[in-house]
């Protein structure tokens, strides 16, 4: 079917007053300036709203009660419906710290869910969030499933997975952590850095083996400590000094205090900033009890505030965000203007990990978008030109 999506339409740089998206086959034909000849096209106006790629999240463990260590398709496609509602069109399903059998168990999911038919955002890849992290730096990780960088044990992993894991989060500083980078790059994996003790050399060495993202920056995350009265940079500090270095951040309002989420916008840019959820199965719960990770082996935790927290509320547990609530904070609490805003969750996140034609309105990539008002509230989400979400009543075809 030929769409054409009538509004406001938001470039990296650039908003373009009621332009028009074209889709045919699943794929934007046209994006630009309102043209005056429809042909043979549907039209769905939504003038005065803007029209977004689809939102790209690259850290995200679940929503809905769904987490994807679940192992079951009806957990993949649960969350991915879940996020689907809230503008994401493309997820890279996260994983936790586990038994080999259920990480094992999402490869095969994962494949299941890409071949499966369904109302909600496309489940591109995986995201390896250990096991080879700090113990002290472990966050809400389940610490006795951590373990050392070994080749007999990631290359299984890497066979098993048969090129479906897009990145892999590791702490750099754990031995053979720097052989596990050249590997991840050699097989076309992303390596980030996370829930680490790193010193600033150490990063500094690591981004020379691929390890060239910091994963949920300033979480789980190493920063200067005095050692017999000598100050010692961390990962953190890495983050701003070395430009190489990119970094995603938890915009949820809660992980980073406004002052911190403009620190990192007006420091890193918007080219070197990615915004993820790392929603965890409480996202779109309000609040109550909920489960970190499986139903088998994850961690109780509890939803308060607006966000995830251990029983002891000394570590949050991962956020309940969706993507539009990141889009939102990072213009009212950032400072950063709509199209800044968007391409953090749209263009960077799809140029740093290798997500090819989406993320930009343009001919020949997908027809992924996201429309919303101009308070960020999700009107429509559209995937490969089809609709997956429509709020009742907006559609002015």
């Amino acid at each position: 079917m030929k769409r054409k999506f009538i509004g406001n339409l938001l470039f990296p740089n650039a908003v373009v007053k009621n332009g028009e998206v074209c889709c045919e086959d699943g794929v934007i034909t046209y994006a630009g300036v309102r043209r005056k000849d429809d042909g043979s096209h549907v039209i769905h106006d939504y003038t005065g709203r803007y029209i977004a790629p689809g939102f790209i999240d690259v850290h995200q463990h679940g929503g809905g009660g769904y987490d994807y260590m679940d192992g079951t398709l009806e957990a993949f496609i649960g969350a991915a419906t879940l996020h689907g509602k809230h503008g994401t069109t493309t997820i890279l399903p996260t994983t936790l710290t586990c038994p080999d059998e259920e990480l094992f168990e999402s490869f095969v999911t994962l494949k299941k869910a890409q071949n499966t038919a369904y109302n909600g955002a496309y489940l591109y890849g995986l995201h390896l969030e250990g096991p080879y992290f700090s113990a002290d730096q472990k966050g809400a990780q389940d610490e006795k499933y951590l373990q050392l960088p070994n080749p007999a044990h990631y290359n299984k992993v890497l066979d098993a997975a048969e090129g479906c894991i897009v990145r892999w989060t590791v702490a750099p500083e754990l031995p053979g952590a720097m052989e596990l980078g050249d590997t991840l790059k050699k097989r076309g994996v992303y390596p980030s850095m996370g829930h680490s003790n790193a010193t600033i050399d150490v990063a500094k060495e690591a981004l020379s083996h691929g390890y060239t993202h910091l994963t949920h920056f300033y979480s789980g995350m190493s920063t200067i400590v005095r050692i017999d009265g000598y100050r010692h940079p961390g990962l953190i500090e890495a983050g701003y000094l070395y430009d190489d270095l990119t970094v995603e951040i938890i915009a949820d309002g809660k992980h980073l205090p406004d002052t911190l989420l403009q620190l990192v916008y007006r420091s890193k840019g918007v080219h070197r900033t990615v915004l993820v959820t790392d929603a965890m199965r409480g996202a779109g719960q309000t609040e109550g009890k909920t489960i970190l990770g499986s139903l088998e082996n994850g961690q109780e935790c509890f939803i308060e505030d607006g966000v995830a927290k251990m029983p002891d509320r000394k570590a949050f547990a991962g956020s309940v965000a969706t993507a539009d609530r990141l889009v939102r904070n990072m213009k009212n609490l950032a400072g950063a203007d709509i199209c800044s805003a968007v391409c953090m969750m749209t263009a960077t996140p799809a140029r740093l990990f290798g997500i090819k034609e989406r993320g930009v309105l343009k001919a020949g990539y997908r027809g992924d978008l996201a429309i919303f008002d101009r308070d960020i509230n999700v009107e429509a989400t559209v995937l490969g030109g089809e609709f997956i979400y429509q709020k009742e009543g907006t559609d002015l075809s």
